[in-house]
């Protein structure tokens, strides 16, 4: 199984994990359950799987977080919310964003009950050694219901390639703030979103962008990659995509294309719903789709 079949398939499951981050459903949900503010939610959304465990914890994992930000949101939302009313909620939420933004029939249909159990069988057969958060969301109950299992399925393989790129980047020793200025540097996404989003200050900014520059890696500036940070990136993604691999091995090819063609409308519907804002963390725009329109 090529690595392009990895990368291929994170461009289509990628989008409806997005769901839970983006969607008025989610927000209503988070706020019933006193939570306050988006990042407490997000973070509350994201690290329930793992149990109350400390801010620290959660930063070590989501990687690219400067630590107070996890701080500020945990573990004050647990003592609003429990890790399983949260889970249990963000269940609710999904099902009911995904059943507004593809209609009654879709979630219905035969089509995404076959996507959902491809996607689950993928999901079980990632392999989640050293990967916290994938191990995680692998070890939650199976949801009853098609749509939801298929959210939960698709996160926890978005959570697995997620860990894999983390390890990824520390064996490369990219701390968080690099792997930042990397991606900027890209052209994936905008540099002050990034830093700002992550809490990350001028300084550590700037901090990082010298390491970079002494390893070859951008300009002058700071805002473009080399030659060499160029082949950097692209080897980083090609590991990322090749340690993402297993369950699309198990899967086989036949079902694996099965469920590309499943997933890619439902992906459209997001990226074209404007759900997902222009210049989101994780550089998912309409343009992931411009090859194959």
């Amino acid at each position: 199984m090529s690595e392009s079949v990895a990368r291929a398939m994170w461009e289509r499951f990628e989008p409806v994990h997005q769901l839970v981050y983006f969607t008025p459903e989610v927000r209503e949900a988070v706020e019933s359950l006193g939570l306050r503010g988006y990042w407490m939610g997000y973070f509350a959304l994201r690290a329930a799987p793992l149990g109350p465990v400390p801010p620290s914890v959660v930063t070590s994992c989501f990687y690219v977080f400067h630590p107070d930000r996890a701080a500020s949101a945990l573990p004050d939302a647990w003592a609003l919310a429990s890790p399983q009313q949260v889970i249990e909620a963000r269940e609710r939420a999904v099902g009911a964003a995904m059943t507004s933004l593809y209609g009654p029939d879709v979630v219905a249909s035969t089509e995404l009950a076959e996507a959902a159990d491809l996607a689950w069988e993928a999901a079980r057969a990632a392999d989640t050694a050293g990967r916290a958060l994938g191990a995680a969301n692998q070890a939650l109950p199976r949801p009853a219901q098609p749509h939801v299992r298929l959210w939960q399925a698709v996160t926890t393989l978005r959570e697995h390639r997620g860990d894999g790129h983390v390890a990824v980047l520390v064996g490369r020793r990219l701390g968080p703030v690099e792997a930042l200025v990397l991606k900027s540097a890209s052209g994936e996404t905008d540099a002050e979103f990034q830093r700002r989003i992550r809490q990350w200050s001028v300084e550590e900014w700037r901090s990082a962008q010298a390491k970079l520059r002494e390893r070859g890696w951008i300009d002058e500036d700071g805002r473009r990659l080399t030659r060499a940070g160029a082949a950097a990136h692209e080897q980083i993604e090609a590991d990322t995509d090749a340690a993402a691999g297993t369950p699309w091995q198990t899967l086989g090819a036949d079902g694996t294309t099965r469920l590309a063609h499943l997933l890619e409308p439902l992906a459209r519907r997001v990226l074209n719903s404007g759900i997902v804002p222009p210049g989101n963390p994780v550089g998912l725009t309409q343009s992931t789709w411009g090859s194959t329109r």
